[in-house]
């Protein structure tokens, strides 16, 4: 018995695809065939029509009257004219081709001077071809770009730690200038308020009787007084003459975070944890007014000498102006979906900045209309905002970081992390207060860390050492 063995041929990959095509051919040719192909009378109807939806508004050349040059020999400048180019096989477009070129009339507004010394409207013409720089070049006619409205940023000088005071037995909670600028106080989580010479950093005096961490301070420019608030609800007047309080200022239910004195008035206003901002007459210790409508904590509070003379920041992530005639709300901003933790007036513009979590925001004034988002979003509880003369905004959260920001632009041009001290833990690295001097060339910022830091510009920096990095944005968000 004898069995027959055939061997079976490899078929290659190329005869498999070739009789895959053509199964594929077979099983679809009818379908196919169904259709009848389009004739070149659709053809040029479509085209047609596309041509008068994009193009049915520009006026055509022939329709435009001869312009003709008057004594003075004046230059006519020529039409901005486009021809489009004609499908193949229609002899009306082909012929009409010259005659059915496209004007950019008044839309350009490109203007050419004649001898005359009269500005008129001029265009350019672009002869009918259907080559690819044609179509390019009429493009680009059509299109009008917009140049980017974002102002540039200005360059400054990073910033720099050059002293570090230690001498607090707490965390460091708030800061205030002296008006001469010859010293500066500094409040603690100690319960004790400490002053110290600007040019030395050197303790000169410390001040105890508060029985809880003090969180708000201001120096008057009008009078030899120091005003300082703390959780214990008691905001206290101290006479610098004397060094003792004189004043206290009795109507808060909970602790008192954030103290701010009007630039003309003799006006107190502190706001706090219960959810009320408090108008205080400085002579006579009556509360004059109970600014009530936020829904949580005060976080802060600026005055300035026009309307609106208050404005505060709270924890129910509004903004509100107050009117401080009749003591009622004046304008609300929502523009913030977290809480409102520090507020920074420019010196000299009508114009402040609030910080919190999801956003560093900029407001103009009197009307509290949105200007910008910075462009860097500072990913930390921001807890202290301030900007000098210079446009320079400095902010601290609660991640140690310290950034520093163009006014103008919103530009992040530094972003420096400060040193725990030795002795202290990593996550005591937070920043809860910070201010400029008087002439806005140093920066006090208070630490977790139980220390302040002083900060000056890099005297050696220069545009060529430290390069502007910027990069306008292409999104710019509106709210």
């Amino acid at each position: 018995m004898t069995i027959l063995t055939t061997e079976i041929e490899p078929q290659s990959l190329k005869k498999l695809s070739l009789k895959s095509v053509k199964r594929a051919r077979d099983l679809f040719s009818p379908v196919r065939d169904q259709f009848a192909p389009p004739d070149s009378e659709s053809k040029r109807i479509r085209l047609c029509h596309k041509i008068e939806v994009a193009f049915g508004g520009v006026e055509a050349v022939s329709k435009q009257p001869a312009r003709r040059a008057d004594h003075n020999n004046e230059k006519i400048a020529p039409s901005n004219a486009l021809a489009l180019p004609c499908p193949e096989g229609s002899k009306e477009l082909q012929k009409g081709a010259t005659e059915k070129a496209l004007v950019v009339g008044p839309t350009l507004p490109s203007r050419s001077l004649n001898n005359t010394g009269h500005t008129g409207t001029s265009t350019a013409i672009l002869p009918a071809s259907g080559s690819s720089s044609a179509r390019n070049l009429s493009t680009a006619a059509l299109m009008e770009r917009i140049p980017s409205r974002w102002p540039r940023p200005e360059w400054h000088a990073p910033w720099k730690t050059y002293r570090v005071i230690q001498g607090h037995l707490g965390w460091v909670r708030s800061v205030a200038f002296d008006p001469s600028n010859q010293w500066f106080c500094t409040g603690s989580a100690d319960r004790t308020i400490k002053i110290w010479d600007v040019a030395s950093g050197v303790l000169k005096l410390t001040l105890t009787g508060h029985i809880g961490q003090v969180r708000g301070l201001a120096v008057s420019n009008r009078h030899t007084y120091m005003f300082s608030a703390g959780d214990d609800k008691q905001v206290k007047c101290w006479d610098l003459e004397h060094n003792k309080v004189i004043r206290s200022y009795h109507g808060h239910l909970h602790g008192v975070y954030c103290l701010a004195l009007h630039p003309t008035l003799d006006v107190l206003l502190t706001g706090g944890r219960d959810s009320v901002c408090r108008v205080w007459d400085i002579r006579t210790k009556m509360q004059v007014f109970a600014l009530s409508g936020h829904a949580s904590d005060v976080f802060s509070v600026i005055a300035r000498p026009t309307n609106p003379q208050v404005i505060t920041g709270s924890s129910d992530s509004t903004i509100k102006f107050w009117d401080l005639r009749y003591g009622r709300t004046m304008t609300t901003l929502t523009n913030h979906k977290h809480n409102v933790r520090a507020l920074a007036l420019h010196p000299k513009e009508n114009a402040f900045v609030s910080a919190s979590s999801d956003n560093i925001k900029k407001f103009s004034l009197p009307r509290g209309e949105f200007c910008h988002n910075m462009l860097t979003h500072q990913k930390a509880t921001i807890n202290a905002a301030a900007v000098n003369e210079d446009g320079v905004l400095a902010t601290g959260g609660d991640s140690g970081g310290l950034y520093f920001w163009d006014w103008k632009s919103g530009h992040n041009f530094q972003q420096a992390e400060t040193i725990v001290q030795p002795g202290s833990l990593e996550c005591e690295a937070g920043i809860y207060a910070a201010c400029y001097d008087q002439t806005g060339t140093r920066l006090v910022t208070c630490e977790a860390d139980k220390t302040i830091k002083m900060w000056k510009e890099d005297e050696n920096a220069t545009p060529e050492t430290h390069p502007l990095n910027y990069k306008p944005p292409k999104v710019i968000r509106r709210f």
